[in-house]
């Protein structure tokens, strides 16, 4: 489903920049493996793996006045998710955002939806995919965490529900 999906994709299919390409790194921190990290300066996700090593996906986060950070959880997990835009969404862009868009590639959820939760509270922000893989490495988005579709894909089948997600901050 997902080839024949990805195959025929409603808009143009682009080289992502080398830096902002998936790949495996040295990592640093103390986080255990399994959890995400985003850093929303650098843009990039980090998916914590054992001995010190995570894999580096390159996205695109929340303008400067949008980006949340914290500690949450997956508390869902969506293939193909539909979206629906918040009112604070519909506000700021006005009339040009549909009430709502079924799943597909032409959605901007993608392929994939990572849904991320404090406590039994859905913060309203996810890790997706996106209909504009253009942006990757930009700070354009309305708070979520896009990805390609192929690294949002592989980042949904390697994380378990539950696992924990850390945005940091600006500066961190």
């Amino acid at each position: 489903r997902d080839k024949k999906l990805l195959a025929h994709v409603p808009y143009q299919k682009v080289i992502i920049p080398e830096p902002y390409q998936r790949t495996i790194v040295d990592y640093h921190r103390k986080e255990a493996a399994g959890t995400i990290v985003i850093d929303t300066d650098a843009r990039y996700l980090y998916y914590v793996m054992a001995d010190k090593k995570a894999i580096r996906y390159g996205v695109t986060v929340g303008e400067e006045a949008l980006v949340w950070s914290g500690i949450s959880k997956v508390g869902r997990k969506e293939e193909w998710p539909t979206w629906t835009p918040t009112a604070d969404i519909k506000r700021r862009l006005g009339a040009v955002v549909p009430s709502f868009v079924g799943p597909g590639p032409h959605n901007p959820m993608g392929a994939r939806g990572l849904y991320m939760y404090q406590g039994n509270k859905d913060t309203l922000y996810r890790i997706h995919g996106t209909n504009q893989p253009e942006f990757i490495g930009s700070a354009i988005s309305s708070g979520c965490i896009r990805m390609t579709n192929e690294d949002v894909i592989d980042l949904f089948n390697r994380t378990k529900m539950g696992a924990t997600v850390v945005v940091l901050a600006a500066g961190q």
